[in-house]
């Protein structure tokens, strides 16, 4: 018998596929998707993975885009794979370079990881997965979960002018509901249905082709609106007529890794473009007016943590000086609940740590992560952890007229419809939030009972809580103008935040805009709905609005992510 017959007889002997590596660990398989996929995917049933992406219940052996219930991309929908193990392996070495334009653009480079990932799909398929032990604590409560939580959900007296306030003297505990299941389908728009605005206000459709997955927003000098389309790795620039009409557009830039933030430097007279990818910063050669790159881009900061995958939006922002540049970086999993997560740290060790980097530095595949970073402009030095303990900042805002940083964050998820709130809040230097330990100030996490209790009394709680799960992607200040499309004068140096909708609420919520209340600069902890109607049901909606950018004119441009279109809102008088 030659060695290679050997080698099928064993792997097939032993239940593993010829060509991969016969210590393939499917344990060790589903701690790397337990890591790095289980934010956006769920592999078995109730085990508290993600719904942003398709549900990989039984994916080996399946037709790709064979999920009930998920907007496939047509690129995947017509790939025509089957997803034995040499077709994973290969997708998940380079997805997009397999199946280009798909949604799934994260790969999995470490060929050992990949291969005990699939070893994880084949051991579910074939029933032979036996998990081993976790840690005393960690995942749901044992036995049956809670029903649903009963009556109807608060979307539907949604409407502009409606005041929201979370009392968080008043939060559930922990697992009162269900950990829900529930990804906001984009269904068809109804025939009845409109956006709902104040009066005064007018949404018309501003762009609807040639988009794909639009995310952050940003307006040149000269009014050019640069637009990051995330998954697809691009950057285009729209142009906006005097009327307000789509007159045009370029791509800037493609072949980038989840480009999301975007900033000119300087402000006053921008020479670049800077980019937050992934894992790194680049910078684009930028003059006025100019809408495609002349060059590829230079290489501004190598790796942003050490670890990729997870929570992938980065944001980023300069001080007003120009000297400080603070980049956002969120979260690899839920909450740091697996064995390698965060390894045990004696007290001593953890005072060293955070005497280094700060109150709340999580360590581990969490290095450098749920954090805003300071580099300083110029400098080679390493950055600093400007604050800590922020799940996932996926909008970093600098507040007109000073530095004040604000970050809109996605909370963790599987503790129950109305746990924990999202938020925006101001980022304050050496502060720590309480990710994963804590949340909405001394409230411990149970996943992480009795692990830090010196870190009790410390939490900085944020400042305007929204309901849970409602996915808040972005918050912009409304600034001063004389445009012929100029909102009224209260809503200036007030915010107004994008609340995209999540998959962890029986009750749909978010799907809106919404005012973020300020009182001499101050947020009050207050939020008034703006802009509502989106949502259909608690299973579906027909937008998902993702991020805001104010134009020249005084209009507000909104991004929806879920049907390809970018809205303009005007006022007038």
């Amino acid at each position: 018998m030659t060695i290679r017959r050997r080698i099928v007889t064993a792997a097939l002997l032993l239940g593993t596929t010829p060509g991969f590596a016969l210590a393939a660990d499917a344990n060790a398989g589903k701690e790397v998707f337990r890591q790095q996929c289980a934010l956006c995917h769920s592999a078995e049933q109730n085990d508290g993975g993600g719904a942003q992406g398709p549900l990989l219940h039984g994916v080996f052996g399946r037709k790709a885009a064979g999920s009930d219930g998920f907007n496939y991309t047509d690129a995947l929908r017509n790939s025509g794979l089957i997803w034995d193990a040499a077709t994973l392996d290969r997708f998940l070495t380079s997805p997009t370079t397999v199946v280009p334009g798909s949604a799934m653009v994260i790969p999995i480079t470490d060929s050992d990881e990949r291969q005990n990932v699939v070893a994880y799909f084949e051991a579910l398929k074939n029933g032979t997965f036996k998990e081993a032990p976790r840690r005393p604590g960690f995942g749901p409560p044992p036995g049956d979960p809670p029903p649903p939580p009963p009556g109807e959900g608060e979307w539907k007296q949604d409407a502009p002018g409606r005041m929201h306030r979370v009392d968080l003297a008043a939060l559930p505990e922990p697992f009162v509901t269900p950990s829900a299941f529930n990804f906001p389908r984009v269904v068809p728009k109804p025939a009845d249905a409109k956006l709902s605005v104040p009066a005064g206000f007018k949404v018309e459709t501003f762009a609807s082709e040639g988009l794909s997955g639009p995310r952050e927003m940003k307006v040149a000098p000269n009014g050019d609106i640069f637009l990051a389309e995330t998954n697809a790795g691009r950057i285009q620039v729209l142009r906006m007529s005097a009327d307000g009409k789509l007159a045009g557009s370029d791509v800037f830039a493609q072949g980038l890794m989840q480009p999301y933030g975007m900033a000119f430097y300087p402000a006053a007279n921008p020479q670049w473009l800077y980019v937050a990818e992934m894992n790194r910063i680049v910078r684009y050669a930028y003059q006025p007016g100019q809408r495609v790159a002349a060059a590829v881009p230079e290489v501004v900061v190598q790796q942003l943590s050490p670890r990729g995958g997870g929570h992938f939006t980065r944001d980023l922002q300069f001080s007003r000086d120009g000297k400080m540049m603070y980049v956002s970086v969120g979260s690899l999993g839920n909450v740091a609940d697996g064995a390698n997560d965060l390894p045990a740290k004696s007290a001593a060790e953890i005072a060293a740590w955070e005497a280094a980097r700060g109150l709340g530095a999580a360590w581990g595949v969490e290095e450098n992560r749920a954090a805003v970073l300071a580099f300083e402009v110029g400098s080679s030095n390493p950055p600093k952890l400007y604050a800590t303990g922020i799940r996932n900042c996926v909008s970093l805002t600098r507040q007109p007229g000073s530095d004040q940083l604000w970050c809109t964050t996605n909370e963790r998820d599987a503790l129950g419809d109305n746990l924990v709130p999202d938020y925006s809040t101001r980022v304050m230097p050496g502060r720590f939030y309480g990710w994963p330990w804590y949340y909405m100030g001394d409230h411990e996490d149970p996943r992480h009972a009795g692990a830090r209790p010196d870190l009790k009394g410390k939490i900085t709680v944020p400042d305007v809580p929204y309901t849970a799960h409602s996915a808040a992607t972005n918050l912009d200040f409304y600034e001063a103008g004389n445009g012929s499309s100029a909102f009224p004068a209260e809503y200036v140096g007030e915010g107004l935040a994008v609340l995209h909708g999540s998959w962890n609420r029986g009750h749909r919520t978010g799907h809106k805009v919404v005012r973020v209340k300020m009182k001499d600069g101050v947020p009050t902890g207050e939020y008034q709905d703006f802009l509502t109607g989106f949502i259909v049901d608690d299973a579906g909606a027909w937008g998902r609005p993702v991020a805001l950018a104010q134009m020249p004119d005084g209009s507000l441009l909104l991004a929806d992510d879920g049907t390809n279109t970018i809205y303009r809102i005007s006022y007038s008088r």
